[in-house]
């Protein structure tokens, strides 16, 4: 299930290579640019009907009975299951053009109990978080002496004073994107030296004592040993300590473990269009969440703005010449496994675009956009010229968002929510994303950009070329 998470995982977080400056768009046609602009009442009748309107703190609303009545959505849960059931319902009663789940195998992983304390030199107890695919430790504690690296690089130096030692891993943030490796790959590295186990500092620039899980992987050959992520705070201690000259123990107890294959289900809902059903817009974000926090900011407010984009066009009587469709991803956090289901599944049709928002709802920017053709990326810089009264208007080059490697893979045009999220990191896979992290006034205002760039990319004429 986890064999593929060491390529995808490096891109959650988008890396920004060119903006819509550098674009020459003189051979754009003239009629395409004039169309694109006649929609600037309709964009501009979304935006005050989300922002000032009737849909005004909707968004908000509407996630907040979400996350406060399931919580977090682990893969394999119980509440994941019934939150997509309460979608459905929900959806259904939004009377769109089809509703429906599709099925999606996933192998679930649980935390279980897990403890670990420093014992030497002193006491301590460390907030730790299981990383996502680790094993446990046996139905015992394992305690072991703390040798700390800050880079694999050190570790392979000093893999022998490594050996049957808990590796800590104490490797400071510096981007998402270069620094996630450190989790994703620790147990492999740890296992490589003859490790007992492996302690993360957590992929965070900022820290209140809050350990940060996510996915991490193993390889065939080498021991399966336990991972897990500590706090920057505790990380660091531990580091000193040892600098000191100080021996530093500690005891790890972890009940982690995979569970048998299992069904989920993407959930799916679509407004039919009225001259080109078969041309699908896609939009999306994923359902499912860590099993920590609410699941609100990674990715509640993806998934809610998606729908919600569809409800507002169905509320102002908008229907596009071609399909939009919402897709709710479900086993994102685990691999991918709802949005690569879909794809295989949906291979045979014509998606137009394939848009995500999985970087955090925050005060919007405007998109993130991969296709390899200029022509497009001229269009999309048209397109979000409309979202000019909410300051949206950027368009840069970058990952649009895991779900959507297949659809880049594959040569379609795709797009990623561009938004003020600073601080995404801070929350990310934590006990704090929660409602508390979002704002309702940007959720109106990310919710507004959806809906217009879907619409628009739904309703030209001319269709986004490849």
């Amino acid at each position: 299930m986890l064999t593929y998470i060491v390529v995808t995982l490096s891109l959650i977080s988008p890396t920004l290579t060119w903006t819509s400056a550098t674009l020459d768009c003189s051979t754009l046609s003239q009629d395409v640019v004039k169309e694109i602009q006649s929609y600037s009442s309709t964009a501009r009748k979304i935006i005050d009907h989300v922002v000032s309107g009737p849909g005004k703190g909707r968004t908000y609303d509407d996630l907040a009975i979400f996350v406060d009545k399931f919580g977090h959505r682990q893969t394999g849960s119980k509440s994941l299951e019934n939150s997509i059931d309460y979608m459905v319902q929900l959806l259904i009663e939004k009377n769109f053009s089809e509703v429906k789940t599709e099925r999606v195998t996933v192998v679930p992983w649980a935390r279980g109990a897990e403890v670990a304390w420093m014992t030497k030199p002193r006491k301590k107890s460390l907030n730790i978080l299981g990383l996502g695919g680790s094993v446990g430790t046996g139905r015992r504690s394992i305690t072991g002496r703390v040798h700390v690296v800050s880079t694999f690089e050190e570790l392979h130096k000093t893999a022998k004073q490594a050996s049957g030692k808990i590796v800590l891993v104490n490797a400071p943030f510096v981007t998402y994107n270069q620094t996630v490796k450190y989790r994703v790959q620790a147990a492999i590295e740890a296992a490589g030296v003859r490790a007992l186990a492996v302690l993360l500092r957590s992929i965070t620039p900022f820290s209140i004592n809050s350990p940060h899980t996510g996915s991490m992987v193993y390889k065939e050959g080498l021991p399966k040993i336990p991972a897990a992520a500590v706090t920057i705070e505790d990380a660091e201690l531990m580091a000193r300590m040892i600098k000191r000259g100080d021996i530093v123990e500690v005891s790890l107890y972890m009940e982690a473990a995979s569970k048998p294959e299992t069904v989920s289900r993407n959930t799916i809902a679509d407004i039919r269009g009225s001259e080109r059903p078969n041309e699908i817009v896609l939009i999306s974000g994923h359902l499912d969440s860590w099993d920590v926090g609410q699941g609100a900011m990674d990715d509640g407010g993806g998934a809610f703005i998606s729908w919600r984009a569809l409800e507002t066009l169905r509320e102002l009587g908008l229907t596009p010449r071609r399909t939009l469709r919402a897709a709710l991803w479900t086993s994102e956090e685990q691999g991918l496994d709802g949005s690569k289901a879909y794809f295989k599944e949906h291979a045979n049709e014509t998606h137009v675009i394939a848009m995500e928002s999985d970087f955090g709802t925050f005060q919007p920017l405007g998109l993130i956009f991969e296709g390899k053709s200029t022509q497009a990326k001229c269009i999309a810089r048209e397109v979000v010229s409309l979202l000019s009264a909410i300051n949206a208007t950027q368009l840069v080059k970058g990952n649009p968002g895991p779900d959507l490697k297949w659809f880049v893979e594959a040569g379609v045009p795709a797009a990623g929510l561009l938004t003020q999220n600073d601080k995404y990191f801070y929350f990310h896979h934590t006990e704090g994303d929660t409602m508390s992290v979002l704002n309702r006034a940007e959720l109106d205002l990310c919710t507004a950009l959806w809906t217009v760039v879907s619409y628009v990319f739904a309703d030209l004429s001319v269709r986004l070329p490849r």
